[in-house]
């Protein structure tokens, strides 16, 4: 447990409020120079994670597991290693992965690759169009299956708050535990929502005390401040640039 900076708690004053002892914050979605969307690099996530005094970072790129494993040796926090991949029907997320899941599969063999690894299946955005949210069917499909294990309530990113509120309904009609991630594409987003839950020890402890977490977080979508700087290259095999 480390104490947020003032520029973090500037930009999401609920950094400010005091954390129960044993507890954790979690952030559960975010994305790095890896994804191909963001440019966010490792320093700048390093500086950003020490001013929010995030505990565990969910680093979950498109289609890549690389830059997560790299940061997990680098980061103050603890690093979930996790992915954002395409489905037929939409995104989902695995978390505590080893290894990548291709893009392309339809949702259910997507969670059911995921849950081979051991991992974690968590639905991100799930009611937001404008966030490649899964299908509503494909969602239920999931669902009824036993194959969601938990869907994100609140994502910092989605703009209307009625969107995030389904997703919270969703989850108490099926049960799934509820989480929130920042979906950060720029470095201060991270600290805009996150889950402050009891500490965990591996994917299942994490599943087990994520029904007992607190969601925290606003809406915070604002652009990167420019100034220049040196992008170093992301260029790996794992996957074609997302577009």
């Amino acid at each position: 447990m480390t104490s947020p900076l003032p520029a973090a708690v500037a930009r999401h004053p609920h950094l400010a409020a005091p954390q129960r002892p044993g507890w954790v914050r979690v952030d559960l979605h975010s994305h790095t120079m890896w994804s191909g969307d963001s440019t966010t690099t490792p320093d700048e996530v390093e500086q950003a994670v020490v001013e929010a005094g995030i505990d565990v970072l969910c680093i979950t790129d498109h289609h890549a597991v690389r830059g997560a494993a790299e940061l997990a040796r680098r980061l103050p926090c603890r690093v979930v290693v996790g992915e954002e991949m395409r489905t037929h029907a939409g995104e989902l997320i695995g978390l505590f992965l080893t290894d990548r899941v291709p893009a392309g599969l339809s949702a259910v063999d997507t969670a059911r690759a995921i849950r081979d690894q051991g991992a974690v299946v968590y639905v991100p955005h799930p009611f937001d169009p404008m966030r490649r949210n899964i299908a509503e069917g494909a969602l239920h499909e999931l669902a009824e299956a036993g194959l969601v294990d938990a869907v994100e309530v609140l994502n910092a990113k989605t703009s209307l708050s009625s969107l995030n509120r389904r997703a919270a309904e969703f989850a108490a009609s099926f049960d799934p535990a509820a989480g929130a991630g920042s979906d950060a594409h720029v470095p201060d987003a991270i600290g805009a929502a996150y889950v402050e839950m009891p500490d965990f020890d591996g994917p299942a402890d994490f599943v087990a005390r994520l029904r007992d977490a607190v969601v925290v977080g606003h809406h915070w979508d604002e652009p990167r401040p420019w100034r220049a700087r040196i992008v170093p290259s992301a260029i790996h095999h794992e996957h074609p640039p997302v577009t």
